[in-house]
Parts: C-alpha cells; sequence; structure tokens
C-alpha cells in the first residue's frame, strides 16, 4: 500500500503549504523523518490485530505525504493510546502522540473516518473529561449511544448491556451522579490551549 504512490488532493494550510511530516511533527512534538521503519512498534501493538495499516506504514505514510488514506485509516482510531509503541522505538519517537495529532487532523478537516463508531466514542470521552474533569461512565455511554445512534441499532446488544450496568450499579462500580473535581476549570483551560 505504501509503494502505491496516489496523487492527493493537499488540505489547505493557513500560511501556504507545508508537508504533513511537517504539520504531524509540530502538532505531536515528535520528529517525524527520524524513523527508519525498524517495525519494533509494530509488532508490540496490542491492537495491531484490528488495524488496516500498521503503526510503522503509518508513519511512513506521513513522511510521503499520503493525508488521504492515513486520515481516513482505522489505525488511528483503532490505537489506544498505549504508549507500548512510544517505549519501544529505539529514536524515541512519540508515536502515539502522532496517532493523537492524526486524530485531531481527521476531526479537524471533517475527513471521512476510518471507524466512524470509535471516533464518536473518543469525542464522547473527552467531552466528559472537559466537562467534569473525569469520566462519568452512564453520562459518556449515554453520550455515545445517542451520537452514533447504537440506542436503535441493536436492541438485545442494549438489553446485555443495560443487565451488565445494572450488576455494576450494584456493586458500587457505576455512580448515577457524575462527580466533579475541583479543577475543572484548570482542564477547560487544557483544552482550550489543545483546541480540543
Amino acid at each position: 500500500m505504501v509503494a502505491e504512490a496516489i496523487e492527493i488532493k493537499k488540505i489547505k494550510r493557513n500560511k501556504g503549504e507545508i508537508s504533513l511530516a511537517d504539520l504531524v511533527t509540530k502538532e505531536s512534538g515528535t520528529e517525524v523523518y527520524g524513523c527508519y521503519q525498524c517495525q519494533k512498534c509494530s509488532t508490540g501493538c496490542p491492537t495491531n490485530f484490528a488495524m488496516d495499516i500498521l503503526p510503522h506504514q503509518i508513519v511512513r505514510m506521513v513522511q510521503l505525504g499520503l493525508e488521504k488514506d492515513v486520515l481516513t485509516s482505522k489505525t488511528i482510531w483503532v490505537c489506544a493510546s498505549c504508549y507500548t509503541c512510544s517505549t519501544r522505538c529505539p529514536n524515541d519517537i512519540d508515536i502515539a502522540y502522532i496517532m493523537d495529532a492524526l486524530k485531531k487532523m481527521a476531526l479537524t478537516h471533517k475527513v471521512s473516518l476510518g471507524e466512524k463508531d470509535i471516533s464518536t466514542f473518543h469525542s464522547s470521552f473527552l467531552s466528559s473529561i472537559k466537562e467534569l474533569g473525569r469520566v462519568h461512565e452512564l453520562g459518556m455511554v449515554r453520550q455515545y449511544k445517542i451520537r452514533s445512534g447504537g440506542i436503535f441499532k441493536d436492541i438485545p446488544a442494549i438489553i446485555k448491556e443495560a443487565k451488565l450496568g445494572w450488576r455494576m450499579f450494584r456493586k458500587g462500580k457505576l455512580r448515577l451522579s457524575p462527580l466533579r473535581i475541583k479543577g475543572v476549570k484548570d482542564i477547560k483551560e487544557i483544552f482550550q490551549r489543545g483546541n480540543l
């Protein structure tokens, strides 16, 4: 797939055209061109079985400027941000940060997402943290189900999830009302600085 060089329409930048690699380097704070394709990130990734493009291939595609392929891939959304790839990299390339930067770019440029439900979950998760300073599981799941249309998709699955939720509630693992942390204002400032 990497060898297939296809012509891709560049996303217009504010200050003219800059390469995808330079943009991702700036957004992620990690030098994309430092990767020499040793594949340690891909072999250690616990979610590589669900990816359409392996992490080392994503980095190479970023280097080649294959914006459309990278931003519409499932991989950036399947990435669990566990940092296994980043800790294994002999050149200290923070691939997890690269994946986060690509997620942000995909949402900002409104491209066709490779995994719509995962990106919807991602947005619901971040929204809960932004509002409360922590995740309120019931509120996040409610928001995710509404945004994804999951309430009406699979009724047997909803019933199964509701039973699991009830068992968790009875054991004190779920709260009906959300808890706010004291520093919610600080969390919102972090989100504003990161344009999230």
